[in-house]
């Protein structure tokens, strides 16, 4: 009787502190990467936001100040989107790697299909943006899930826009 007495009290503890210690993981997660990011990213991720964008034929990553009068910040912004979209056209991912980790959801693909990945860097008023474009269904894919493992590793840093 104790055991099953003992294995109830298991599962009703796990049950309500299970997401509890979830999210307590996912919160130290975030706040590795956003101390890794720093090493990458030279601007300030508290004034900035990563918005991405998974779309049929690939996807739209955008980062965006959110004063839109902080011109330093959205030069940071636009020379460092310029430049990782340049390395993403010769598959290098080697900043992403060093921020989240070289098993990261999607970047070993990104990385061998580079070739047939088209990169596009373009300015906004308000920062800058990548729209990566593939006509082959696994490394869309590739895409989504990588977008994915940066929307959760960002976090509060971070939002997703779902196609309309």
């Amino acid at each position: 009787m104790n055991f099953k007495r003992n294995l109830a009290f298991i599962v009703t503890a796990l049950a309500f502190s299970g997401p509890a210690l979830l999210h307590a993981a996912d919160t130290e997660r975030q706040r590795e990467v956003t101390m890794r990011g720093v090493e990458v990213m030279p601007f300030d991720q508290e004034q900035t936001m990563h918005m991405f964008q998974p779309l049929a034929d690939g996807g739209l990553q955008r980062v965006t100040v959110k004063d839109p009068k902080n011109q330093a910040q959205i030069a940071l912004i636009r020379s460092h989107l310029k430049e990782e979209a340049r390395r993403f056209q010769r598959g290098d991912f080697g900043d992403p790697a060093k921020i989240h980790g070289v098993d990261m959801p999607g970047l070993a693909e990104l990385s061998r299909g580079a070739a047939r990945i088209d990169v596009a860097y373009a300015e906004r008023a308000d920062g800058a943006e990548i729209r990566y474009t593939a006509k082959d269904p696994a490394l869309v894919g590739a895409l989504h899930r990588w977008f994915q493992a940066q929307l959760h590793d960002h976090g509060r840093h971070a939002t997703m826009h779902m196609q309309e």
